[in-house]
C-alpha cells in the first residue's frame, strides 16, 4: 500500500515518482519499473522463505510457542526499524525482520492451532488462521485508505502500526500453554498432561488423548532422518500432493493480488485513493470466501473446497 503514496516514494524513491509523471496513457510502459522498489517489496518473502528452514528446528526443538514468541519479537523490532527509516538500508533491514517473523508465525501458528483444536473441528480452527490473516490484509487496507490523506508521514503509520499486534501476540505466547503434543514430543509427560487438562477442561477425561499423544510421541523420538524418510515410496504421494498444492497455488499469481493489488489497481488508471480503497474490497471478498470455507471445511470435506476454488479460478482467469 505504502508503494503508491507520493510521500514515501519521494522519501525513498523519487525516481519512480518521476517514471509516473512522465508516464502516459495506454503507452505500455510500467512506471513502478524498479529493482531497488520490488527489492523493498519482496525482500519479506525472501526472508521468509529462509526463517522456514530454521523455524522448523526451533519449533521441534523448543516447542511452537517459543517459535511464536521469536517470530514476534522479530516482527515487533521490524515494524519499529520500517517506520522509523532514514534510508533504504533501514527498510530494507526493516522488511527482513518482518520476513523472519512470518517464516516463524506461518510455520508454527498453524500447527499449534492444528494441535490445540477438538479433532471433530480441527479444520475450522485452522481455518481461523486464513481468516486473521484476511482480517489483518481488510486492516491494513483500511489504514493504508486512511494514512495516505496525511499527506507528509501517514506511510510511517502505515509501517508501524503492525507492531500492535506483534505486541499482543508477545504477550500472549508469555502466557499460552505450549501444545501437548510438542511437550509429549520432547518427553515432558506430566507438563503435557497438565496443558491438555488445561485446555480441554478440568472435568474431562482426558487419558485417551494422553495415551494417543504418548504413541505419536514415541513414534517420533524414534524416528531416525525423518526427511529422508519422505522421501520413501511409502510417504510419496503425501510429499507429492503437499509440494503440488502449495505450488500451483502460489504459481497461479495470487501473490499479485493479494500483495500488490493497489499498485496494480494504480497502473490499470485508478487514481492513488481508489486504488488503496480496491484493495480494502478485495480484502472484504476474501473475508466472505474464508467465512463459506469455515463453514464447509468440516461439513464438506476439504477436496469439495479445492474442487470449487480451482474451477472458480479457472473461469475467472
Amino acid at each position: 500500500g505504502v508503494t503508491t503514496m507520493e510521500p514515501f516514494l519521494q522519501s525513498f524513491f523519487p525516481f519512480v515518482l518521476k517514471q509516473m509523471s512522465m508516464a502516459k496513457a495506454r503507452d505500455g510502459y510500467c512506471m513502478f519499473n524498479s529493482q531497488l522498489l520490488t527489492a523493498f517489496t519482496s525482500s519479506i518473502f525472501i526472508a521468509g522463505l529462509a526463517a522456514s528452514f530454521g523455524a522448523g528446528k526451533v519449533t521441534r526443538a523448543f516447542g511452537r510457542r517459543a517459535s511464536m514468541l521469536f517470530g514476534g519479537i522479530a516482527f515487533l523490532l521490524g515494524s519499529f526499524i520500517s517506520a522509523g527509516a532514514i534510508h533504504i538500508a533501514m527498510l530494507i533491514v526493516g522488511r527482513l525482520l518482518l520476513g523472519f517473523g512470518v517464516g516463524f508465525i506461518n510455520q508454527s501458528a498453524p500447527v499449534y492451532i492444528s494441535e490445540m483444536a477438538p479433532s471433530q473441528w480441527r479444520g475450522a480452527f485452522v481455518m481461523g488462521f486464513q481468516l486473521c490473516v484476511t482480517i489483518g490484509v481488510i486492516v491494513a487496507s483500511v489504514v493504508n485508505y486512511y494514512v495516505a490523506q496525511l499527506r507528509i508521514a501517514g506511510w510511517r503509520l502505515s509501517l508501524g502500526i503492525g507492531a500492535v499486534p506483534a505486541i499482543i501476540l508477545v504477550t500472549c505466547s508469555l502466557f499460552i500453554p505450549d501444545t501437548a503434543s510438542s511437550l509429549m514430543q520432547r518427553g515432558r509427560v506430566q507438563d503435557a498432561r497438565t496443558a491438555l487438562q488445561r485446555v480441554r477442561g478440568p472435568d474431562v477425561d482426558i487419558d485417551a488423548e494422553i495415551q494417543a499423544l504418548a504413541e505419536e510421541g514415541k513414534k517420533f523420538q524414534a524416528a531416525e532422518k525423518p526427511f529422508r524418510n519422505m522421501l520413501s515410496r511409502r510417504y510419496r504421494p503425501q510429499l507429492v500432493m503437499s509440494i503440488a498444492i502449495p505450488f500451483f497455488q502460489q504459481l497461479s499469481g495470487v501473490n499479485i493480488i493479494a500483495f500488490y493489488s493497489p499498485v496494480l489497481l494504480q497502473s490499470v488508471g485508478l487514481e492513488n485513493g481508489s486504488a488503496l480503497l480496491g484493495a480494502v474490497v478485495l480484502g472484504l471478498v476474501s473475508l466472505v470466501a474464508v467465512f463459506i470455507s469455515s463453514y464447509a471445511v468440516d461439513r464438506y470435506g476439504r477436496r469439495i473446497l479445492f474442487i470449487e476454488g480451482g474451477l472458480q479460478m479457472m473461469f475467472s482467469y
